[in-house]
């Protein structure tokens, strides 16, 4: 609440709280009520994951280093996931902490031989991008049985690789009651998207004077619905910058190159679907094959990945290269930030009428209160009785319930407004009725709802005395 700066003579406005009144962007946005369903079922299956416990039997630390309540994320028996000679497990679990979930990537048998290995793992602690998982801690342990790196991530529940979205074989599904394999080729808009985003990780980490080093479709996550496309993230960063701690600092160039390098290799698995095909030897004849099904622009950023090394291959010359596929993915982030803004809002309206319902809720029906046993069935507690039957207990004309909602948000957005419309509300008996309007009915609420909160106050004084 403010007052308008400029002077009034006889009287002072108070401007009413416009963020609880919020109107629909003069856009394409559909109004809703509340947030549409595909989005709230994402969020939902986010939710129950992150709630899932573990199977029983798994003989997992109950604690390590302050996480708890340890899920793996990938099987722990059969064909395990490789971190070069390393096996690696991921795990989930909470941090005591702030009770927050995390990744918790875990290297079998490894010992860390000197504390100089975990100067990346800060190093990378300090990045923080949208298309990176964010890299927060590491340590060793012998919880496990044995000597075992962990480096802690941030958690993205649901999340899929690019691997197993795109290149890992899908099993054939019935379609029109025939056996199809699935199709799993990406869009030239989709491609574009992750190859922006990708190469803006790269550039926000070569910036910094260090390589990625695990530019991989297995470590790169799929976390969200992004516009058009999806959003991607880098995964299992500053691990290999651990193992391999003593590099010479020479080698930065080579690394880096190997980074545009396996960038390319990732272009050419994802739309061939196959990893093979990103090999040397298999390059030519895998451009052919892409060139059927995509623009002539991505066979140029694949060769100009591929090609040899040189001062002018930095990525940000590929950026500059890319430039107006740059501008589409920003044009599509605004997009998207303006749909989430109208979601909110949308939001914001709902979170005002449970305030309403939760103050009407104190009022009604409530027995024994201030030493009046009718204290809710009289005077202006009566009528907003009368007024809540009038919104939630209607009736048609052969004596059913009415469920409509758009009846009961609209009378709580003039009940919350405060208009002069006025109503006639009627007793049960349908021996009496009266006529209100929602202004009247307003401010009927908010003297109740301020007798009970000082009868509440007087009570805690009375006993804070007597205590």
């Amino acid at each position: 609440m403010y007052h308008y700066n400029y002077p009034e003579p006889a009287l002072s406005l108070e401007q009413l709280n416009y963020h609880l009144y919020t109107r629909p962007l003069p856009s394409l946005f559909t109004r809703n009520y509340f947030i549409p369903d595909d989005i709230r079922e994402e969020l939902q299956r986010r939710s129950e994951i992150i709630r899932t416990a573990p199977m029983p039997g798994l003989n997992l630390p109950e604690d390590l280093q302050g996480y708890h309540s340890m899920v793996p994320l990938e099987a722990l028996v059969g064909e395990r996931r490789k971190f070069g000679n390393w096996s690696t497990v991921v795990y989930r679990a909470i941090n005591g902490k702030d009770g927050v979930p995390y990744a918790l990537r875990r290297m079998e048998n490894y010992r860390v031989p000197h504390v100089t290995a975990f100067a990346a793992i800060e190093t990378w602690n300090k990045i923080r991008h949208p298309s990176i998982v964010s890299v927060k801690e590491a340590f060793t342990t012998h919880a496990f049985g044995d000597n075992s790196l962990v480096v802690v991530y941030d958690y993205y529940p649901n999340a899929q690789t690019l691997y197993d979205m795109y290149v890992k074989p899908k099993a054939p599904s019935f379609v029109n009651g025939r056996l199809q394999q699935q199709s799993q080729q990406i869009p030239e808009r989709t491609l574009w998207s992750f190859i922006v985003q990708i190469a803006s990780a790269i550039k926000a980490v070569h910036d910094r004077g260090m390589p990625v080093r695990v530019v991989d479709p297995t470590k790169i996550l799929v976390t969200d619905k992004n516009r058009q496309a999806r959003q991607v993230r880098l995964g299992s960063c500053g691990i290999l910058d651990a193992l391999t701690w003593e590099a010479p600092a020479d080698m930065l160039p080579i690394f880096q190159m190997e980074d545009l390098a396996r960038f390319g290799a990732i272009i050419v698995t994802l739309c061939c679907q196959n990893v093979a095909a990103s090999h040397a030897n298999n390059l030519a004849k895998a451009l052919d094959t892409l060139g059927r099904t995509y623009s002539n622009d991505v066979k140029k950023v694949i060769v100009w990945l591929y090609g040899k090394p040189g001062p002018h291959k930095t990525i940000g010359n590929f950026l500059d290269l890319i430039g107006s596929k740059v501008l589409v993915e920003m044009d599509e982030a605004q997009t998207s930030v303006d749909r989430l803004q109208a979601e909110l809002m949308s939001e914001l309206e709902n979170a005002r009428l449970v305030r309403l319902l939760s103050k009407m809720g104190f009022i009604n029906e409530r027995p024994e209160f201030a030493r009046e046993p009718r204290w809710s069935e009289t005077g202006d507690r009566y009528i907003i009785k009368l007024f809540r039957d009038y919104v939630f207990h209607q009736v048609d004309e052969n004596g059913n319930p009415v469920v409509n909602l758009t009846h009961v948000l609209t009378c709580l957005n003039k009940l919350d407004a405060g208009t002069d419309e006025r109503i006639m509300l009627i007793s049960r008996d349908e021996q009496s009725c009266l006529v209100v309007s929602y202004k009247d009915i307003k401010g009927f609420i908010d003297a109740a709802f301020r007798s009970v909160l000082l009868v509440e106050s007087w009570d805690s004084l009375l006993n804070d005395y007597t205590a």
